[in-house]
């Protein structure tokens, strides 16, 4: 999930839906709540920690915090060298993972089809909006982390990508690579506000609705597929906070076209052998998790 969320237009709730971890995730956050201090006093705090389900919130936000730290050098590095390989796995990520949402979908309905197509058509005028330029001060580091922590839940809608859309994903990066304490610590309480708030809203609609709540995050995860298209053609470029030249508006290309338009190699053979070992991870992880459920 750490890997996941430092690409922006890839979702960290993509792999918690694809290793069957996403309800357990939803509801343990969700009993982090007022009540748990009940809890705590009549029973102790071993009996509060484990309402909570701390131990796997431990585990799974470790290795998130742990692979941001340690992949988020790497993964930048790549996309800038390599972009067409990474965004090809990615890519095919998502991909695979549209197809396994699509089975949890109990009944087959024209109104469920709407809530896809309505996942589609937000998903997509989020991945064509103008990227703003905010300036990276308290309140609006701590406004971005609750954005983001939404986003990084929701599968299908990138929080890296939300950071650089309301223009904060090169200061919070910049943050994470150098250790920027003060930086990090307003970021993470907005993710805490926003992911405390945020997952009962959605573990509510999964309980309550699971069926039309599925398909719309499975249109969510369709509907960011264009932005993570391996091909693209930068058009207009801006000017990141370190002065370097980043890409701003990008219009995706055929494979087929994508040497003659921008004389680079298409590296199609690469993407094709990316695509299909991202497939095999997805349907290698989805095996897993029905042997544990065994």
């Amino acid at each position: 999930m750490g890997a996941a969320d430092v690409v922006p237009g890839v979702s960290g709730g993509t792999i918690a839906f694809i290793t069957g971890i996403y309800d357990t995730l939803l509801e343990s956050i969700r009993r982090i709540n007022p009540s748990v201090l009940g809890i705590w006093k009549r029973e102790g705090f071993k009996a509060a920690f484990n309402h909570i389900n701390g131990f796997f919130l431990i585990a799974l936000f470790g290795g998130v915090l742990t692979s941001i730290a340690t992949l988020a050098k790497l993964i930048s590095w790549l996309l800038v060298t390599h972009p067409i390989p990474i965004w090809s796995f990615f890519f095919g990520l998502i991909l695979v993972s549209v197809f396994h949402m699509l089975k949890q979908i109990e009944q087959r309905s024209m109104s469920r089809l709407v809530f896809l197509l309505l996942g589609v058509a937000f998903a997509y005028s989020i991945t064509v909006l103008q990227p703003l330029q905010m300036d990276p001060t308290s309140i609006n580091i701590i406004l971005a982390g609750a954005i983001a922590i939404c986003a990084m839940i929701l599968p299908g809608i990138s929080g890296s990508f939300i950071l650089l859309l309301i223009g904060m994903y090169t200061p919070v990066l910049g943050a994470v690579k150098s250790l920027d304490i003060p930086v990090i610590i307003l970021f993470m309480s907005g993710c805490v506000i926003g992911l405390l708030s945020f997952s009962h809203v959605l573990s509510w609609l999964l309980k309550r609705f699971r069926d039309f709540t599925l398909i719309f995050l499975t249109g969510l995860m369709i509907g960011t597929l264009p932005k993570i298209w391996p091909w693209k053609e930068t058009l207009t470029w801006r000017t990141n906070s370190k002065g370097e030249q980043v890409p701003l508006i990008e219009q995706n290309l055929s494979p087929f076209n994508f040497e003659s338009i921008t004389s680079q190699p298409a590296q199609l053979g690469i993407a094709v052998v990316m695509m299909l070992c991202a497939i095999a991870l997805v349907l290698g992880l989805e095996k897993f998790a029905e042997n544990r459920d065994i």
